[in-house]
């Protein structure tokens, strides 16, 4: 099989990346800095060989997780512009270069995030649930699933991986809000009621795999754990497995103050639920909150 891949180098490119070695699957990682890789599964490509066509591999599965990160700054309108046009250029050019194929890719994966919903504390979202908000990442996932869409358009099929909060060490939000526990000024963040809906690095690895394998699943499908939890809920387990206390809580003031609009992402939460992946027999390595703590942290 062969795999051609964007945002390999980041948290759960790198991670994927591995799996698909084990399975021996042929990796094209489309990087800005080519390098010489060391793995015969894998090959570096650059963004350029996709737009001037010369690159003509015939390629069974895109996956693109292309995109600025969501949490490199204080989300200035310049910041925003570049978060929403990076995530539209690199699927606009591995779309253009999918329509440029004699032999087209089977399965055009796009990985965007559960921000496609809106946020709620009182609704439950699966994957037949329209957005409730035009917030900025509500519009951005919406704006970036309607450049993926046009692979379906081609005759590919398409799987939207709308992603929840990743709990893993190497990279994602987990080191950040494991930081103020170690240094014993750990507690829940703002009124602690909203939801977070998580899932373990594995799972996301897992979950990807298996809507490579089930040709049913087309369309989105939410990378959550079946148990999605409160900020309380999410710092109490957090303290109890670093052993630290849990009683500072940081008001929605500060972080508003600290971090403008981009405090939303911790600050105001949603409740999903993976409808799909649990319809089509996904058997979670994850499913509970204490266990994937534990994993990680110990």
């Amino acid at each position: 099989m062969k795999i051609l891949l964007t945002g390999g180098t980041g948290f759960i490119g790198s991670q994927l990346i591995k799996e698909f070695i084990r399975n021996e699957y042929q990796c094209y990682i489309v990087t800005r800095n080519i390098g010489k890789s060391t793995n015969p599964f894998v090959t570096y490509i650059n963004w350029d060989q996709l737009t001037s066509n010369s690159f003509q591999e015939s390629i069974d599965i895109v996956i693109n997780l292309a995109g600025e990160s969501i949490n490199s700054g204080r989300w200035t309108k310049q910041l925003k512009d570049k978060i929403l046009q990076s995530r539209i250029m690199s699927t606009n050019t591995l779309i253009t270069w999918c329509e440029r194929q004699a032999h087209r890719p089977n399965l055009f994966i796009n990985a965007s995030a559960i921000g496609y919903y809106g946020t709620s504390n009182s609704i439950t979202f699966n994957e037949h649930d329209k957005p409730i908000s035009n917030d900025f990442l509500a519009s951005t996932v919406r704006e970036w699933e309607n450049v993926a869409k046009k692979a379906e358009e081609l005759g590919i099929r398409t799987v939207l991986v709308r992603i929840g909060l990743v709990l893993g060490l190497g990279g994602g939000a987990l080191p950040k809000m494991i930081l103020p526990y170690k240094l014993f000024i750990g507690g829940p963040i703002g009124k602690g009621t909203q939801w977070i809906s998580w899932i373990h690095e594995k799972d996301v690895v897992g979950l990807i795999l298996h809507s490579i394998k089930h040709t049913e699943i087309q369309g989105p499908i939410n990378l959550v754990s079946p148990n999605p939890v409160t900020m309380n809920e999410f710092s109490q387990l957090l303290s109890l497995t670093l052993h630290r206390p849990n009683k500072l809580k940081v008001p929605d003031f500060v972080l508003q103050i600290l971090l403008g609009e981009m405090s939303m992402l911790v600050l105001e939460g949603q409740k999903v639920v993976p409808t799909v992946a649990l319809q089509t027999n996904y058997n979670f390595q994850f499913p509970s909150l204490k266990e994937a703590l534990n994993l990680t942290l110990n």
